[in-house]
């Protein structure tokens, strides 16, 4: 397993070549940001999992930054928040919505949005903000609480996987001799 995820990561030589990431040399190349094993990894599927949520383009540099906090392996943490994606992303944020209004008590019926006017377009503003506003709470309680449930999740799967393949492992190996 450690031998198909370091095929595709990159090495310490390539960070250290590269010229953007220059400056910021001693804090990426530490070792544990590197190094693959279950801990690392683990860790790094929990931080990706959870920063996956994170609204617009941000989430690969809150998975970066979760790594170097929690020295977990860089490069996965960042491959894990993918996710999310165009097709993954409004189902997961529906999901995280009824989330937030089970954890609310919120058990107002959905209100659909406004439809937009053009010759009504201040009040169509107004409704659109309201509208959105009532979601917000609902939406942003809905999104933590389901980032630390996929954190937890992906942390107690990678673990369990990594376990797995390790006994299945030495299981062929004791074959073997």
């Amino acid at each position: 397993m450690r031998q198909l995820l370091k095929k595709y990561l990159p090495d310490h030589q390539s960070i250290h070549a590269n010229p953007w990431l220059r400056p910021f040399a001693s804090t990426l190349l530490h070792p544990r940001l590197w190094h693959l094993n279950r801990h690392s990894a683990a860790g790094a599927v929990a931080a990706g999992m959870f920063c996956g949520l994170i609204p617009g383009p941000l989430q690969m540099l809150g998975a970066a930054i979760c790594a170097l906090v929690f020295r977990v392996n860089l490069p996965l943490a960042m491959f894990v928040t993918l996710y999310t994606n165009p097709f993954t992303i409004v189902p997961l944020y529906v999901v995280a919505y009824q989330i937030g209004r089970l954890l609310t008590g919120d058990n107002s019926s959905f209100v659909a949005p406004p439809a937009f006017d053009p010759t009504t377009f201040v009040a169509w503003t107004t409704g659109m903000q309201n509208w959105m506003l009532a979601a917000a709470k609902p939406l942003g309680i809905g999104l933590v609480a389901l980032a630390c449930l996929l954190a937890v999740l992906g942390y107690v799967a990678t673990k369990a996987a990594w376990r797995f393949y390790l006994i299945r492992a030495w299981r062929q190996r004791k074959l073997k001799s």
